[in-house]
């Protein structure tokens, strides 16, 4: 908004300047938003089973429709009393009269400074300051020449190339955050605790517990059986496998009565010194008057040998598992507070690319209603993709896992992304009459300035993130980081490249019927001393 604004002429009337820009920048604004809104609102909704982006998506979706509301209240008034300023020839921060220019030569240099503004009095004219910006003169007279190149283009296209298949190699390694030491800062006891027992100890599962949590005839000898079976090939800790073995020391069967099994246990094996610590892992439960009590509940410890996909391996473990106590004759469950973060992320991989795609789909559909070129969503939709496929893949090379902080980040990219292509092929594919080299060089003059000054504000405002002492907080700043630079090369080098030899076409329209419609207008433009202009047309 701030850009069209400066785009317009001084001596407008405000109304008139007030409508030029809504006219230029509302439309793409309120597309953004909406796309920002469809993003966080999927994200948010049952569709995702981590509460965490949930919660976060939620707040965001609030404090979008808030600078929404924001933009189109409070920030255009701002405008429009800077308009009314700049009309009677008031500073537009101190509100004070600008001197003319030859007493304004006389002021000291910090005066000068501070009161500088871009209009000039009537007879310096009003347009010698369209090259005054220094990104603009950039554009305009080197970066547009170049970017178009011709021995420039096939550089870009095979740098293109190149973003792609790093992206896709970091694509086909993307691995699942479940380990709970990102989540602390950096530095920390718990940290130094899994780089140890990674280093050490990498080749043994956590250790899981086996619960049972109902009463069960563990007197049988077939519910031992199933028992033991299901504990094999693990190393155990389990007061059941060390009862039967005392049992056959002492010439006893395993398989006994309920009442003579209990009793033996409570009074005799856990009387054992070397079996005393196993009073932990049994409950027992109070039966009727003289009834020896049942066991309610045990639990018994195991711990698996893997190999380097120990990640991998625990899923499966934990899926097999999981299936067999759902059919087990003994109610049983697993547990390890590491299943929390490899539950929580189970679909941490699927769900930001349904997310994204559900949203570049939601895209097509509402830029064919709402744009004329039908090209402009199909390239759009496109970028979108293009951008969060190098997001996804550039943070895999980079070390950074499917986490809760980097689905949030791929979310967000989409809106990101969608600011700052937009307007660039919105642009574009606006223009006829001319090359498709004019058209990028004008489009990049009008779009591309404002795209790069909010890419340059938006790295800014990344810097102080870096120095946290957090792992969260440098996955942030990783994907973050990626998200402007995939951004600001698709925005100012890909699509500028592409669009020149790509459609949409720039000839200009020849429908029937054209040529007979021609009218002639004259339009008179009268200044006064009020800086407002009155246009008399005449057709």
């Amino acid at each position: 908004m701030l850009s069209s604004w400066r785009r317009t002429r001084e001596d407008q009337h405000v109304k008139e300047r007030v409508a030029s820009v809504f006219e230029d920048v509302m439309l793409r604004f309120s597309g953004s938003t909406m796309i920002h809104l469809m993003t966080l609102g999927l994200a948010a909704s049952p569709l995702t089973n981590m509460e965490a982006v949930r919660l976060f998506c939620r707040n965001a979706a609030l404090a979008i429709t808030i600078s929404y509301i924001y933009m189109l209240s409070f920030y255009s008034s701002c405008l429009v009393f800077t308009g009314y300023l700049e009309t009677r020839y008031r500073h537009g921060c101190f509100c004070r009269r600008v001197p003319k220019p030859d007493r304004l030569d006389s002021k000291p240099a910090w005066y000068r400074c501070l009161m500088y503004t871009r209009y000039q009095d009537e007879t310096s004219g009003v347009h010698g300051h369209t090259d005054c910006h220094l990104l603009l003169g950039c554009v305009r007279h080197c970066y547009g020449d170049w970017i178009t190149n011709t021995y420039v283009k096939p550089f870009v296209v095979l740098l293109y190339l190149v973003y792609i298949s790093f992206g896709l190699m970091g694509f086909l390694q993307v691995t699942q955050g479940s380990d709970p030491s990102a989540l602390v800062a950096t530095d920390t006891a718990t940290v130094l605790y899994t780089h140890a027992q990674h280093r050490y100890f990498s080749s043994y599962s956590p250790v899981i517990g086996f619960y049972i949590y109902e009463s069960a005839p563990y007197w049988n000898a077939s519910v031992q059986r199933d028992l033991l079976e299901y504990a094999k090939g693990f190393q155990r800790i389990s007061w059941l496998e060390a009862y039967l073995s005392y049992l056959s020391d002492r010439n006893q069967s395993t398989s006994q009565p309920r009442e003579n099994f209990t009793r033996t246990l409570r009074h005799s094996f856990l009387h054992e010194p070397q079996f005393a610590h196993f009073a932990d892992d049994i409950i027992f439960a109070e039966r009727g008057q003289g009834e020896e009590p049942d066991v309610a509940a045990s639990r018994i410890f195991l711990v698996a040998k893997t190999t380097e996909n120990k990640r991998e391996e625990m899923s499966v473990l934990l899926d097999t598992l999981r299936r067999l106590s759902l059919t087990s004759r003994v109610r049983f469950l697993i547990f390890n507070p590491s299943f929390v973060y490899l539950d929580r992320y189970a679909t941490a991989v699927s769900s930001p690319l349904r997310h994204s795609l559900l949203a570049v789909l939601f895209l097509l559909g509402l830029s064919s209603l709402v744009v004329v070129e039908p090209l402009v969503s199909l390239w759009l939709g496109l970028t979108l993709l293009s951008v969060q496929f190098g997001v996804l893949g550039f943070m895999t090379l980079w070390g950074v896992e499917m986490d809760c902080v980097s689905v949030l980040c791929l979310i967000t990219a989409l809106g990101h992304s969608a600011d700052c292509s937009g307007p660039l092929l919105c642009g574009f594919a606006s223009g006829r009459g001319e090359s498709r080299t004019r058209w990028v060089h004008l489009a990049l003059e009008r779009h591309g300035i404002p795209s790069l000054q909010t890419l340059v504000c938006y790295s800014a405002a990344l810097v102080p993130i870096c120095a946290v002492r957090s792992n969260l907080t440098r996955t942030l700043f990783r994907c973050l980081t990626l998200t402007a630079v995939c951004s600001a090369l698709h925005t100012l080098a890909f699509l500028p490249t592409l669009l020149t030899f790509l459609p949409p076409s720039k000839s200009r329209d020849h429908r029937p019927g054209r040529e007979g419609q021609r009218q002639e207008v004259e339009c008179v433009e009268m200044n006064d001393s009020t800086r407002v202009v009155d246009q008399i047309t005449t057709v």
